[in-house]
C-alpha cells in the first residue's frame, strides 16, 4: 500500500469505485455494490492493507467474516494479520456443532451461527463485514464470540450507514469503518 495515502483519501477513492444500485433489494433502498472494488486489484489491496494496519498491534488471533460479503474482506485481512479465519453463517449452513444468536430485522428476525469450537477463551477476535447498518448482525456476532469466552478486540466495517445508528448497538467496543454515509 502507498503509505502516503490517508484514510480520507482512501475512502474518497473507494467511494468512486463502489456502485450504487437503486431499488435493490427493494424499492427505496440504494444498495452499495462492492463488486467493482473487488475487481480493482490496486484499490482492493490498498483497502485490505489499510484495515490490517488498523489492527496490526491488537494481537488478533481470529478474524470472523460475516456471511457473505464479509468473507471476501475477512479472508485477506486474516492472512495479513497472521490470524485464523472463522466464517459466521446463516442458520443451517455449517456442518459441525454450532452456537447461534438470533437478532431482529425490520420485519422479523434472523439467526447466525458459528462452530462451537471456532473461538475460545484467550482469543482476540476481529469481526469483519462490508456494511454496518442497524447493527443487529454485528451485535449478534459479538454475542456469539463472548458466549464462547473470547474477546471482541475490534469490529471492522468497510461502510457505515451512520443515519441508521448501528454503532450504538456496539457499546464501547472498538468499531472502525472506512467509509461513512450520513
Amino acid at each position: 500500500m502507498n503509505q502516503a495515502i490517508t484514510a480520507g483519501d482512501l475512502a474518497a477513492k473507494i467511494k468512486t469505485i463502489i456502485r450504487d444500485v437503486p431499488d435493490f433489494p427493494k424499492k427505496g433502498i440504494i444498495f452499495k455494490d462492492i463488486t467493482p472494488l473487488l475487481a480493482d486489484h490496486a484499490a482492493f489491496s490498498e483497502m485490505i492493507n489499510h484495515f490490517s494496519a488498523q489492527f496490526k498491534d491488537a494481537g488478533i488471533t481470529k478474524v470472523l467474516g460475516i456471511e457473505a460479503r464479509g468473507f471476501l474482506l475477512a479472508a485477506p485481512i486474516a492472512l495479513e494479520l497472521g490470524a485464523g479465519l472463522i466464517p459466521v453463517r446463516k442458520k443451517g449452513k455449517l456442518p459441525y456443532k454450532t452456537v447461534a444468536a438470533t437478532y431482529a430485522l425490520e420485519y422479523g428476525e434472523d439467526t447466525l451461527e458459528m462452530h462451537e469450537d471456532a473461538v475460545k477463551s484467550g482469543d482476540r477476535v476481529l469481526i469483519v463485514d462490508d456494511v454496518l447498518a442497524t447493527g443487529g448482525t454485528a451485535a449478534a456476532v459479538c454475542t456469539l464470540v463472548e458466549k464462547l469466552g473470547a474477546e471482541v478486540s475490534g469490529i471492522a466495517m468497510m461502510i457505515e450507514l451512520e443515519f441508521l445508528n448501528g454503532r450504538a448497538k456496539m457499546g464501547d467496543r472498538n468499531v472502525y469503518s472506512l467509509i461513512k454515509y450520513q
